[in-house]
C-alpha cells in the first residue's frame, strides 16, 4: 500500500479558526493525504467561539490527532516525513516563538522541523493593526523559508459568500502542497 503523504495543520488562538477546519475538511476528502492536527489551548476557547464547535468534533475532522504538549509526538523530529506545515490560523505569540526558535509546544516544534528540514511551512497570520515585532517576526520566518499567507480576500473573484472567501485562502494554501482543491476557486485567468 502506497504511503499518504501528511500534512500537519496547525491551529492557535488567533480569530480564524474557520481555516483550520475548512482545511482538514477538504483533506478528509482525499485519499492520498493524512492529516495531522495540532491546536492550542487558545486555539480550542476561539474554536468554541467563533464556530460553536466541540473539540471532538474537530479531532474527528483528522486523521491524527496530537497534544500540544506532546513534544514526543511523531511530527516533532524531522526523521517522521511530512509535506510540512500550515499554521492556521496564527497567532502574534506563535508567529513570534517560530521566529526566534522557540520550540516551546508542539504547534512552534513542528513548524521548525519543517524550517529545518526545508519542507514547506505556511503561516497565516491573523492580526491587525501590524506593529513593527509582527513584521520583522514574518519577514524573519520568510527569510528561513517559511511562506507568510495572510488569508485576505480577493474581491477580484466577486466572492458572494464568507464561506467562498474562505475557500479560496485555503485553496490557495493547500495547492502549494499539490492537494487537489478542485472546486474551491477559480484561478484567474485574466481579463
Amino acid at each position: 500500500m502506497k504511503q499518504k503523504k501528511r500534512l500537519v495543520i496547525a491551529m492557535t488562538g488567533a480569530t480564524g479558526a474557520i481555516y483550520g477546519v475548512r482545511m482538514l475538511q477538504v483533506l478528509q476528502k482525499q485519499d492520498d493525504w493524512e492529516s495531522h492536527l495540532v491546536i492550542s489551548s487558545s486555539g480550542l476557547v476561539n474554536l468554541k467561539y467563533e464556530m460553536e464547535m466541540e473539540r471532538a468534533t474537530l479531532y474527528e475532522m483528522a486523521d491524527v490527532v496530537h497534544g500540544v504538549n506532546d513534544i514526543a509526538a511523531s511530527i516533532a523530529s524531522g526523521s517522521f516525513k511530512t509535506e510540512g506545515v500550515i499554521v492556521a490560523p496564527c497567532s502574534m505569540k506563535t508567529l513570534s516563538a517560530i521566529a526566534h526558535g522557540f520550540g516551546d509546544n508542539l504547534i512552534t516544534r513542528s513548524a521548525d522541523v519543517a524550517l529545518k528540514e526545508r519542507r514547506r511551512l505556511v503561516i497565516m497570520p491573523r492580526e491587525t493593526p501590524l506593529n513593527l515585532a509582527h513584521i520583522r517576526n514574518m519577514a524573519s520566518v520568510t527569510e528561513m523559508g517559511g511562506i507568510i499567507f495572510p488569508p485576505m480576500p480577493a474581491f477580484y473573484s466577486k466572492s458572494n459568500s464568507i464561506t467562498a472567501m474562505v475557500d479560496e485562502g485555503v485553496g490557495r494554501v493547500l495547492d502549494m502542497f499539490g492537494v487537489d482543491v478542485t472546486g474551491l476557486f477559480e484561478p484567474w485567468q485574466g481579463l
